[in-house]
């Protein structure tokens, strides 16, 4: 199906960020961050309080103002969500909470084949209702796009199945390789939850989506390509008719980045451990790139994150289809004026011929 013609994302034709993920030439490099809705701001700090991020997540006019305080504060070129990546399996009823310090933890971790009937079919509407409610009040109030996402089946499978986050994801890989008729059941469930999710966030109003494969790096190129990227390319394939820019992100990814070419995102963002230049020259030139400031730079003094941050452009080369963004999310540590002044480095100095020359 197309969107309608009244769609938010029509109104952004002119919007760097969805231009650059259409590898369309733009009059500045955008840029957003990852985990820039919250973390280390102090205004999210005074509006959070105590108590479970789902909770939190469950009011939509909070889920809002978090989703929009990055934007005032920064003038980034895209929203995104204030939201999770175990929302939708919690709101179908596997129990996961994410616990601070600790992250996403699951009551009761998948064992066997009977955990699959824990993970019936999400219905955004009656499971997820303030996530659509939070989309709809987004676009009311937002002059940039808003990202809607969903984790990648693989990632959340590691978090059901490792009961919180892991290393090694020793029994994630067990029951990949013991076991993989189960493993493909749970991923073909999980897939069809994080496209239900997403196409919900789109028809909400999202303007683009996200899939968030932030553990897949953990995995050889050989069992990514047979038990990972036949699900990672369905989900893209499902979302393809609604004609909006797609991504794919994970972490310690370099040695699979051609391979998650192949899933079929519009856009592939990669960590800081590989330079921006090759990041493209991996995905291919029909694919756009997003990254990739190492996160840590930034905690730095501002000399140093404005040189960090010029080598990433000097990368792009001013070539079309590159968002600027970090190599993973923002630390809860960093200081929010430096990456006020990275956007605005980005803005003034992406595009400039003496910069990318040098």
């Amino acid at each position: 199906m197309s969107l309608p013609p009244d769609h938010p994302s029509r109104s952004f034709t002119a919007n760097s960020y969805l231009r650059a993920c259409r590898l369309q030439p733009v009059d500045r490099v955008p840029v957003w961050f990852q985990r820039q809705a919250g973390r280390s701001l102090p205004e999210y700090r005074q509006v959070r309080g105590d108590g479970s991020i789902l909770r939190s997540i469950e009011d939509a006019s909070l889920t809002a103002e978090i989703t929009m305080q990055p934007v005032r504060r920064y003038g980034v070129d895209a929203a995104i969500l204030f939201s999770d990546i175990v929302v939708p399996v919690n709101a179908v009823g596997f129990k996961i909470d994410v616990v601070p310090g600790v992250g996403p933890t699951a009551e009761q971790p998948f064992r066997s084949k009977e955990d699959l009937n824990r993970l019936r079919p999400l219905e955004p509407d009656i499971d997820t209702p303030y996530v659509l409610d939070a989309v709809r009040l987004l676009v009311e109030q937002l002059e940039v796009p808003l990202i809607g996402f969903a984790g990648a089946p693989f990632t959340v499978a590691s978090y059901l199945i490792e009961g919180q986050p892991s290393r090694n994801h020793a029994r994630t890989k067990s029951l990949m390789h013991s076991d993989p008729n189960l493993w493909h059941e749970l991923m073909t469930r999980l897939s069809d939850i994080s496209i239900s999710s997403m196409r919900s966030q789109v028809l909400a109003g999202a303007s683009a989506v996200q899939l968030f494969d932030s553990w897949a790096g953990a995995l050889q190129p050989v069992d990514y390509e047979e038990h990972v990227l036949p699900h990672s390319r369905r989900v893209f394939e499902e979302l393809a008719d609604l004609e909006v820019p797609r991504a794919h992100f994970g972490v310690g990814t370099a040695e699979i980045l051609s391979l998650m070419s192949e899933a079929g995102a519009d856009v592939v963002g990669a960590d800081w451990r590989v330079p921006i230049d090759e990041v493209r020259r991996r995905v291919g030139s029909k694919t756009a790139v997003q990254g990739n400031l190492d996160p840590a730079v930034c905690l730095a003094d501002w000399p140093v994150v404005a040189e960090q941050t010029r080598r990433v452009l000097k990368a792009a080369g001013g070539k079309p289809g590159h968002i600027f963004n970090l190599g993973h999310g923002v630390l809860p540590e960093t200081n929010p004026a430096i990456l006020e002044q990275v956007v605005e480095l980005v803005h003034t100095e992406g595009l400039n011929p003496d910069l990318l020359a040098t």
